[in-house]
């Protein structure tokens, strides 16, 4: 608390001290000449103590109110704070994809643009309906300044409605390229940082094309990404002319999909698509092998973790997925855009998680740390933390990012690209013998 002194009030108690000296000396020496000097004296001095207590009563409300002021301050420097919040799937069917992000959190910058950053991470335990109110929940009561979020392609497009109706950018770590496609007035204030479906299935009929592949089928979950990945597989196999023979669904949560393989089976086609993301994608390919079926099998991007290699065991050996530059790091071409920085990333996971804890998802929830590296230090120029101006100059920074690198590629994002990858950003992957191994075009 600043120390406020008062130099004109102590001066004029001191003359009052003398006054008061005087006067006495005044009577002792002339009772009746010094009783009227005396009295006049002394209405000098009720005057002047009369003036001195407004002086110091109007100096000590200025004071409060300076004091006031001062305090007033106080909440103004805790909302300069930046806030950050994520949506993660942390338990739940999609908790192997949600948890590396959760762990990633601790790596990112706790400073930016010379202000504090704070991060606010809540569950959607899997779930839509979670998803949205987390989302509501981190708008209306935490006044967060972005969102990262959610770790599933349902759950995304959910949390869509409620950040463009708070006008807070918000950084998806989902697969469907419906999450920012197309860039409308909702769809502005949404980016991503995962490989788009559009751009993995492309990289699966290449691959597919070029193995021989004439007919493929298609399994995948009864939800937006199973949807959403099968328009992209069925598209680019037509391109490529392959058939599609076949196509199923399941739930996240289903303990057996023997019906959905038998009728696929029952097509024979050369090669299967699993349209599936954690360790639920899991289940297709290990009833694919044990029924004996000997073609190829190719996964999503979604499964670019340990836990689905721990899960689906031995019966994933010899499978393909079109996969984050994250995977294969050290594997990757020294020339290679994202190999530098994948690798420092994994080298700063690692020494907090152990050797091979590693993923995609992780990986991804670091890129959008590094969009917010960059577009922060430009929003503050427009407005303080906390406050519109401040989130609509952030998603006007995101929307402008050129030319940063991360563990996944080059971004270079537009008012029509909300993501801002091409397609260095995707390399396909073997898995072998509980090894993700690179593969070269």
């Amino acid at each position: 608390m600043p120390r406020f002194d008062f130099p004109e009030a102590g001066n004029r108690g001191a003359g009052a001290l003398r006054a008061n000296a005087g006067t006495n000396a005044g009577t002792n020496a002339n009772m009746g000449v010094g009783a009227h000097a005396g009295t006049a004296v002394s209405a000098r001095l009720d005057t002047s103590a009369s003036r001195l207590s407004r002086r110091r009563t109007r100096l000590a409300r200025r004071a409060a109110t300076l004091c006031a002021a001062l305090a007033c301050l106080l909440p103004l420097t805790a909302l300069a704070q930046v806030k950050i919040g994520l949506v993660l799937s942390l338990t739940g069917p999609a908790a192997s994809l949600g948890i590396p992000a959760r762990d990633t959190v601790a790596l990112l910058p706790k400073q930016i643009g010379g202000q504090s950053v704070e991060y606010i991470v809540l569950d959607d335990a899997s779930d839509t309906t979670q998803a949205v109110q987390d989302t509501r929940k981190l708008i209306s009561e935490n006044h967060v300044d972005a969102i990262i979020g959610s770790s599933i392609t349902p759950n995304s497009l959910a949390m869509i409605d409620v950040v463009s109706d708070g006008e807070t950018p918000m950084i998806s770590l989902a697969s469907s390229a419906k999450i920012i496609e197309p860039v409308d007035a909702k769809r502005r204030w949404v980016f991503k940082t995962p490989q788009t479906d559009a751009m993995m299935a492309s990289a699966i009929a290449e691959h597919a094309s070029a193995h021989g592949v004439k007919t493929i089928a298609f399994i995948g979950q009864a939800d937006a990404l199973g949807e959403t990945f099968y328009a992209e597989v069925a598209k680019f196999a037509k391109l490529h002319h392959i058939d599609m023979v076949a196509s199923e669904r399941f739930n996240r949560t289903d303990p057996s999909v023997t019906g959905q393989v038998l009728k696929i089976l029952a097509a024979h086609p050369d090669a299967v698509v699993v349209g599936a993301a954690g360790t639920p994608a899991a289940l297709p390919p290990k009833t694919l092998r044990e029924r004996g079926y000997k073609g190829l099998i190719y996964h999503n991007h979604g499964v670019g973790n340990n836990d689905f290699l721990r899960v689906c065991g031995a019966d994933c050996n010899g499978t393909f997925l079109p996969a984050s530059p994250v995977l294969v790091a050290a594997q990757l071409p020294a020339d290679h855009p994202a190999k530098r920085l994948a690798l420092d990333y994994i080298a700063r996971f690692e020494a907090q998680h152990g050797a091979g804890s590693v993923s995609a998802f992780g990986s991804y929830t670091w890129d959008a740390g590094v969009l917010l590296d960059h577009a922060i230090p430009v929003a503050l120029k427009a407005g303080a933390p906390g406050t519109p101006p401040f989130r609509r100059a952030l998603r006007d920074a995101l929307e402008t990012t050129q030319g940063v690198a991360d563990t996944n590629g080059v971004v270079n994002m537009s008012a029509t690209d909300h993501i801002g990858l091409d397609q260095r950003a995707r390399v396909m992957v073997e898995i072998s013998n509980g090894k993700w191994v690179y593969q070269p075009r």
